[in-house]
């Protein structure tokens, strides 16, 4: 089974997300904002975000077009960004980035990854704190997870 991560940059430093990420062994991060730039946080804008990725060894590609929170391709351009990055995902170990902390708040969690279920991808998130959370964790009641740790 194909494991895919999710992560939200939220107000972390550019350090401490890429620790996050190296922590899990993430190889490729798939960027899923529809604009990948932060007035609020310009270490994640997309030029600044790749170049701190390189230097962690971790490739960086953009989805924004076809997996953004704001689609404004047609179904069969989403289509195919989910099958570009399962296919990827089966290569490398492979999180998609949102700027939101809280997994239950993003489109991340509504739009991309019920479509990577139906792939058959397992998925976790990272939370802020590093620990990871299950997909089906994050939709069980009573189980209110630490996401601002």
């Amino acid at each position: 089974m194909t494991a895919i991560f999710t992560i939200g940059h939220s107000n972390q430093t550019a350090e401490q997300f890429v620790g996050l990420l190296l922590q899990h062994g993430v190889q490729l991060l798939a960027d899923v904002r529809s604009s990948p730039a932060s007035r609020f946080a310009p270490q994640f804008n997309r030029v600044a975000l790749a170049r701190s990725l390189e230097q962690a060894g971790i490739e960086y590609l953009w989805f924004g077009q076809a997996l953004g929170g704001k689609p404004r391709a047609p179904e069969p351009v989403f289509a195919a960004g989910i099958s570009d990055l399962f296919q990827m995902a089966q290569k490398k170990f492979t999180a998609i980035m949102c700027a939101e902390r809280d997994p239950r708040m993003c489109h991340r969690t509504h739009l991309v990854t019920p479509a990577l279920l139906k792939n058959g991808a397992m998925v976790r998130h990272i939370l802020g704190d590093g620990t990871l959370l299950a997909h089906d964790a994050l939709q069980q009641p009573g189980k209110q997870p630490d996401l601002f740790g």
